[in-house]
């Protein structure tokens, strides 16, 4: 079994409260959910109006699998136009 994992640093356009850079991270977090069928959620930078992070993962049985995922979900964030990439952390693990 491998495991794909990201954690991606975002500095967020809209962020002019932490209600607004919320509605933008859950509806980011959603669309992700239920377009590439991962598991997803905001990791850190909570409390501050324009950081995030977001952290997801994936199971495969397939390395070629899990690298093509995790590209499409990166490819798709970066053209979120709410929405820059600052860094990007991304491991396969085999269980």
């Amino acid at each position: 079994m491998l495991v794909g994992a990201c954690k991606i640093d975002l500095l967020i356009a809209e962020g002019h409260s932490l209600k607004e850079k919320r509605q933008v991270i859950k509806s980011l977090v959603h669309r992700l959910q239920n377009r590439f069928n991962i598991s997803v959620a905001e990791t850190g930078y909570l409390d501050m109006l324009r950081r995030s992070e977001i952290g997801f993962a994936l199971v495969s049985n397939e390395s070629a699998y899990l690298d093509k995922i995790l590209s499409e979900v990166l490819s798709f964030v970066e053209r979120d136009s709410r929405l820059e990439v600052i860094n990007i952390e991304r491991e396969v693990f085999l269980c």
